[in-house]
């Protein structure tokens, strides 16, 4: 199975903050909490181009691995 496939594991901070109740914050907390999840996206999302681009660069050099 390629790593990409695999389930992502229950209890990962992803899946903590999916179940996390919302109703103590307030109104100005959400707001700090969507732009903190916001800039978390964006960091992944650079991160996973860094290696999209890496693996692309590794299977020019030594061809695709099946």
């Amino acid at each position: 199975m390629d790593e990409d496939d695999r389930p992502r594991p229950r209890g990962d901070a992803a899946d903590r903050l999916a179940t996390e109740d919302l109703a103590p914050y307030s109104q100005d907390e959400l707001a700090e909490r969507i732009a903190l999840l916001e800039a978390e996206i964006a960091r992944v999302e650079r991160h996973r181009s860094k290696a999209a681009a890496h693996r692309d660069a590794a299977e020019a050099l030594f061809g695709r691995k099946d």
